[in-house]
């Protein structure tokens, strides 16, 4: 045979010797599930043998054949010892559910406590148990397994879960049972436990966002609702409490018009929704509970807190409804999550009143107490999501109040400024015309009587140019702008005057087409003394006889050209043009109004003078 078909044969021969196995070993034994026992009503160290016994099957739910039944019973089961489990393997009891305290005795003999007896008794109703049967004790045949239960009677207790009773007994190899029972521990305490840690969590986070931002009341109500409901679920799961019985149940049923009370007001406020009405019918309703319940007495809890339930119910679902009304009206966005949300609340409320009434089986493990708080989780999670994209939105407004903010601010300032400047200008202009007023009545009177008066052709000269210069100053004093055409005008008929007197022919020429350009009063001012420097430099010091004037405007500018047939400027002079004839405070007038003045002049070439300034 080739090692070809070795290896084909090698996984036939494996599942062959693996089925041989799995034949040869011997089965595991089937756990016994023991659904019928003798019980007594009665309490004791012991078994009450005397009294008479009754016939019971398992579970036995005290809420249906001991309807009115408070205290302990006795439950008694014989049992042979199984014959089929393995030598290695402890035999164990398994008790899915036994409320509220009990021991455990096998033969004779105490193997389990599972708490206090007597006031404050333990509460072990959600705990299931595993109790491991001690082999020395254990007999071939006839075994006797004695159960003590200490219950509590349906009408004291404010839910059906709460009442006495025992479950079916299974009794099997611990191995197998192990898994049953820590697969109910972790659906039934675990999860509880797990659960509150979380809603205490969210609850106290809600609160101090809550803290934070007081205008967000829902995050007040429901944080509270969380908070409320994770310690009411310590009734679940703490089995030690410090207080008797009807104390525990009194307190619990009076935690719940303030849950509700939190829950209709975290529906209403987050519909943007108040009522004065309704806020003083809750806060009547958490006082008048405890009164109800305490005017029935212990003996009437049952009936008075499932009363009070209804109505409890009936306040959810009126929330529930206005709050859907109003969200798919103005907020359709939230309204398919929260249906989700709310509608399985409902479900588990409505639930939650069928087993309480026996339309439905009482389930092994305990929705209410993790199913609702996971909804709450929901609600959380889209209460956490819709805050968070309001904090983005909050954000991105405040970014864009401050970038508002900075821009209102600048232009404060800005405005600020130019108030100011133009407070400033006003006042300047004020000093100016008071300046030039003063000038032309005081100065310029004397000039004038100077000019007829004066004896002195020289005299009477100098008085007649200082009265030039200062009624060009004054013009320029009263800030009045001038008509370009006209400056050009005026212009043109002092240079051809100053020009002819000093026996210089003028060639002046201009733009032929209309001028409507606006010529501020400093520009004309200082124009006119560039102009009249450059003519006089022409007169005293070029020996020309002809002089050539032209005059542009642009769009945005115009320029003056003075050109004259001289002798042009010395040749020791050349390169310091800015030392003498007036040259500097020509280039430096028009620097002051942002143009500029250059000279171009050789000797036997004449003089060129060009100005351009900004209209």
């Amino acid at each position: 045979m080739s090692i070809r078909h070795l290896r084909l044969l090698l996984p036939v021969l494996l599942a062959v010797a693996a089925a041989m196995l799995a034949i040869a070993a011997p089965a595991r034994a089937a756990p016994l599930v023991i659904t019928q026992a003798q019980a007594v009503n009665a309490g004791g160290d012991r078994f009450p043998e005397g009294l008479p016994q009754q016939t019971v099957h398992l579970p036995d739910d005290w809420s249906r054949s001991r309807f009115r039944y408070d205290g302990s019973v006795w439950y008694r089961v014989t049992v042979d010892a199984p014959t089929d489990i393995r030598r290695d393997d402890l035999l164990a009891l398994y008790i899915e559910r036994v409320c509220t305290s009990f021991d455990v005795f096998l033969n004779g003999h105490r193997i389990h406590s599972g708490g206090r007896l007597v006031e404050p008794v333990t509460r072990n109703c959600y705990y299931p148990q595993l109790v491991t049967l001690p082999a020395a004790l254990l007999q071939s045949q006839g075994n006797v397994l004695d159960l003590h239960v200490h219950g509590s009677a349906l009408q004291r207790v404010a839910a059906r879960q709460r009442a006495g009773g025992l479950s079916a007994l299974t009794i099997g190899p611990q191995s197998q049972l192990a898994p049953m029972h820590a697969s109910r521990m972790f659906w039934n305490i675990t999860l509880v436990e797990l659960t509150a840690l979380t809603l205490l969590i969210v609850g106290g986070f809600m609160l101090g966002l809550y803290w934070m931002n007081r205008r967000e009341v829902p995050l007040f109500y429901f944080g509270t609702l969380l908070v409320g409901w994770a310690a009411l679920s310590t009734r679940v799961w703490w089995r030690d409490m410090p207080l008797e019985g009807a104390t525990v149940e009194f307190i619990g049923v009076c935690a719940f018009p303030l849950l509700v009370a939190c829950l209709v007001q975290f529906l209403l406020s987050y519909a943007a929704l108040r009522s004065r009405a309704i806020e003083a019918m809750l806060a009547a309703q958490i006082a008048l509970m405890p009164l109800t319940l305490m005017l029935a007495g212990p003996t009437r809890l049952y009936a008075m807190a499932n009363a009070w339930y209804a109505l409890l119910a009936l306040e959810v679902f009126a929330a529930i409804w206005l709050y859907l009304t109003v969200v798919w009206k103005h907020r359709r966005v939230d309204f398919a999550p929260m249906l989700m949300i709310l509608g399985g609340t409902t479900g588990l409320v409505m639930y939650a009143i069928a087993v309480q009434l026996q339309a439905v089986q009482q389930p092994p493990v305990q929705l209410m107490h993790f199913a609702v708080p996971l909804l709450f989780l929901g609600i959380g999670s889209r209460l956490l999501q819709v805050f968070s994209r309001a904090l983005s939105a909050a954000e991105a407004n405040r970014t864009t109040l401050e970038e508002r903010v900075k821009e209102v601010t600048a232009e404060i300032e800005r405005n600020f400024s130019q108030l100011s400047e133009l407070r400033v200008e006003q006042v300047t202009e004020k000093e100016r015309k008071r300046i030039a007023a003063d000038l032309h009545d005081d100065l310029g009177a004397k000039l004038l009587t100077i000019v007829h008066t004066s004896e002195s052709e020289r005299i009477s000269t100098l008085a007649r140019e200082a009265l030039e210069e200062m009624r060009l100053s004054v013009r320029g004093l009263t800030g009045k702008p001038v008509r370009l055409a006209d400056a050009l005008a005026d212009w043109r008929a002092e240079t051809v005057l100053r020009l002819g007197q000093a026996n210089i022919e003028c060639d002046w020429k201009g733009p032929a087409e209309e001028i409507e350009h606006l010529l501020p009063a400093r520009a004309y001012v200082q124009t006119t003394r560039i102009l009249r420097e450059a003519v006089s430099n022409i007169i005293k010091h070029s020996g020309a006889s002809h002089c050539k004037v032209r005059s542009s405007v642009g769009e945005r500018d115009f320029g003056l050209l003075v050109q004259d047939n001289g002798k042009g400027i010395p040749m020791e002079l050349d390169g310091k043009l800015d030392r003498g004839h007036g040259m500097s405070s020509m280039k430096h007038r028009a620097k002051q109004l942002q143009g500029q003045c250059l000279v171009e002049s050789g000797p036997g070439y004449g003089t060129v003078i060009r100005l351009t300034l900004p209209l």
